[in-house]
């Protein structure tokens, strides 16, 4: 089979594979070639697959998974990949550490921009009773 991910912005990882196994909201499920086609979603968590032998392991950030013939993919909003999975858990607290703080500057940079609004509005308003 092959494993392809589908990130926003680009493919990001396409591998030959011989089996996968992914996370949905009921649980852990396996892909191997000869099975029925399917589509589903996935939670936050890590995807493992097999390469000849080989296990590799991809943390995505939820998505959705499609089997289709002998392609398998995966569409998520963001992936790493790796073969150890320590290494990996590490990389993947690095990122939820930076993603957290782009969401607090982005949190912080809106309530300034609401507050700006307000001010504006209410100036608006006073010089209309003048």
């Amino acid at each position: 089979m092959k494993l392809r991910v589908i990130l926003p912005t680009r493919i990001g990882f396409e591998w030959a594979v011989d089996k996968v196994v992914a996370e949905g909201p009921d649980g852990f499920f396996g892909l191997l070639p000869r099975h029925v086609d399917t589509v589903g979603e996935l939670v936050p968590g890590i995807l493992s697959y097999t390469a000849g032998g080989q296990e590799g392991f991809l943390a995505v950030d939820g998505g959705t998974l499609v089997k289709l013939g002998s392609e398998v993919l995966v569409v998520t909003g963001s992936a790493v990949a790796g073969d150890d999975l320590e290494k990996l858990r590490t990389v993947v607290e690095e990122s939820m550490q930076r993603s957290a703080h782009r969401d607090e500057a982005s949190r912080s940079a809106l309530a300034r921009l609401e507050v700006d609004i307000v001010q504006r509005l209410v100036e608006m308003r006073e010089g209309r009773r003048e």
